[in-house]
Formats: structure tokens, C-alpha cells, sequence
């Protein structure tokens, strides 16, 4: 039996599809409040007419990463953990629950299991944890953590979530860590790094001029699932298609939605402008801040990524951005986004 935490968001709902398709039993841990709405949406798409035969095939146990005893109640019987579940953001004031849940969740999911045997342990960490580098133009496996201002808070909590994992590897816990960038896929565009391409189809007149690597959901969930089938444990594993500048990301939605790509280019003054305006709103009048310090900053740098390991490990290769996104857009259409 499989125990698979963060099922209801877009990885961890691709996750599931990989797992069914592979004939594994599966438990999925939700919390009380979460919905299954994108889950099942997103295993309509793939197994349409089979979707609620599939679907149903899952055991839905309620818990929480941060309840103990309800891990301990669930994982029980299992061999084989994916542990999927975790809070991204780039607010400056949620950094207090960043770690509570990415790290201290990551480390009761690691004391868990370790407590009741279990032989696998298969982590989502994330590009932003292996750190930032004054000297390197590519970043790969090899790169080393150093504490500097460029690590957002959303960074520095995913690279403590890893090193609990690690310490779950000195502990005698055979671990599989896969770091994907930007995720796209089917699934609910009001959520994570979906909101982009409903952003752009909704009309963006500006870009900016960095650049970061980005991957469909499907090869994500793929790389995870076949690397944790062959054994190839305690590494991690850089997991992305393509690095590609904001600019011709935002074109092949553009391209893909049918509609006028942004053609201003951000300078350095609007984007500070920007998030400092988003913040005042946030601040008085409770307005959701989608464009913070951390982000901007991110829009406009440019970082690159190797996925040669992972590549070389599965003998892989990925979607293509521009078919992911197409596909992705497909998808949106047809349900009259």
C-alpha cells in the first residue's frame, strides 16, 4: 500500500492518476477543510469514462501533516510514501507558516515513518531549495545551500522540508527527492502556478525580462513515480523541461489561448512600484498581493537549471513547454474557462 500525502493539489492529483495507471494501491491523506473537486476534474480528463471507477479505487483517510496522531492512524499497513503535501507562498508574513508546514509537516511525515517501517520515502522538495550561487549561470545537484538574501522564504522552507529528509536518510530511511520548478497541467487555474495562464488569457500588457524552467504536471508525476520504481534512492533529481524567459512563456500561452501577448517590457522601477502598491492594498483593504518583493525579484532574474541527471537516470525526455501549455489550454477551454 502506497500513502500519499497532498492529494487534492495539482501534483499530488497527477501523482494519483500515475500511481492508478501503474495498478498501485493507494492511500490518500486530506485534511477536513480540503476539496476534492480538482482531483476529480483532473482524473475525468485522463480516464474519462473509467474516472469514478479509478477514482474510487482510492482510500481517503482525513488527517493532517501537522496532526501526529492522525499520520500515525493512517500510514499504518503502508511500505511506500509520497509525500506531496505543502504551502507555497511568497508573502513576507506567512514565512511562520511556511516552516510549520513544509519543514515541521516534513518532519513528522519522516518521524512517521521511520516509527512504522516504511521502505520508501519519496519527497517533492523544489528548485528554489537547492540554493542560489554568486559564481554559477546553471544550477544542478551538485549546487550547495548558502544563506543569502536572494532565497525567498518559501525557498528557506522547502530547503529545511529537505534536510529533515536527509536526516530521515542518516536515520536509516531510504529516500527519493525530486525538485521540479514551475508546474503547469490541468487542474484549478485559480490555484498555485496556474493563476499565470489565467492571467495572460485574461490580458497582460507587460513581461519581464528573466527567466526560469518550468514542466508539465504529467512528467513530474511520471519522473516520481518510475524513479521511486527503480530504486534510485537517496539522490535527488532536478526535474523541469525547459528553461524559458518570461517573455516566450508568455507568448506560447498567448499562442495557445489565441489572444494579444504582452509586448512591454518591465523595467527594474515598475516592478519595485508594483509590489510596494500591492502591498499598501493588501495591508488596508485586505486585497489579495499576487505581486510581493520576493516574486518580483524572482521575474526578474534569469536562472537556469540542468536536467541532464534525471534525463540520463530514466533515459527521458520532456513535454515540450508549448505542448503542455497547448494541452493545458485545451483543457481550460473545454471546461469554458
Amino acid at each position: 500500500m502506497i500513502f500519499i500525502t497532498g492529494g487534492t493539489g495539482l501534483l499530488g492529483s497527477h501523482v494519483l492518476v500515475e500511481l492508478l495507471k501503474r495498478g498501485k494501491q493507494v492511500r490518500a491523506l486530506k485534511r477536513k477543510s480540503s476539496s476534492l473537486d480538482q482531483t476529480q476534474a483532473i482524473f475525468k480528463h485522463f480516464f474519462k469514462d473509467k474516472a469514478e471507477t479509478e477514482f474510487a479505487k482510492i482510500d481517503w483517510v482525513e488527517g493532517d501533516i501537522l496532526d501526529i496522531t492522525s499520520i500515525e492512524e493512517a500510514i499504518q499497513g503502508c511500505s511506500t510514501v509520497y509525500h506531496c503535501a505543502g504551502l507555497v507562498s511568497f508573502r513576507k508574513r506567512d514565512f511562520k507558516r511556511l516552516m510549520k508546514v513544509n519543514k515541521e509537516g516534513t518532519a513528522n511525515m519522516v518521524n512517521v515513518s521511520l516509527a512504522f517501517n516504511v521502505d520508501l520515502f519519496c519527497h517533492v522538495s523544489s528548485t528554489a531549495a537547492i540554493g542560489r550561487s554568486v559564481t554559477k549561470t546553471e544550477y544542478d545537484e551538485t549546487n550547495h545551500w548558502i544563506s543569502t538574501k536572494e532565497n525567498s522564504n518559501y525557498a528557506v522552507s522547502k530547503y529545511s522540508a529537505e534536510n529533515e529528509v536527509w536526516r530521515g536518510k542518516e536515520e536509516g530511511l531510504d529516500v527519493v527527492i525530486i525538485n521540479p520548478s514551475v508546474i503547469f497541467g490541468v487542474g484549478d487555474w485559480n490555484e498555485s502556478s496556474l493563476t499565470l495562464l489565467k492571467v495572460v488569457k485574461k490580458g497582460l500588457r507587460f513581461y519581464t525580462p528573466g527567466t526560469n524552467a518550468f514542466v508539465d504536471a504529467r512528467d513530474v508525476a511520471y519522473v516520481f513515480c518510475e524513479l521511486a520504481e527503480r530504486r534510485l534512492v537517496n539522490q535527488r533529481f532536478l526535474t523541469f523541461s525547459e528553461n524559458v524567459t518570461y517573455r516566450d512563456l508568455f507568448r506560447i500561452i498567448a499562442k495557445a489561448f489565441g489572444v494579444k501577448p504582452p509586448s512591454i517590457e518591465v523595467k527594474p522601477w515598475m516592478v519595485g512600484f508594483a509590489w510596494r502598491i500591492e502591498g499598501l492594498l493588501a495591508f488596508f483593504f485586505g486585497k489579495k498581493q499576487n505581486i510581493t518583493k520576493e516574486t518580483a525579484r524572482s521575474s526578474m532574474a534569469t536562472t537556469r537549471y540542468s536536467n541532464d541527471k534525471v534525463k540520463d537516470a530514466l533515459d527521458f525526455e520532456f513535454i515540450p513547454i508549448e505542448k503542455c501549455i497547448a494541452d493545458a489550454a485545451a483543457f481550460f477551454t473545454k471546461e469554458g474557462k
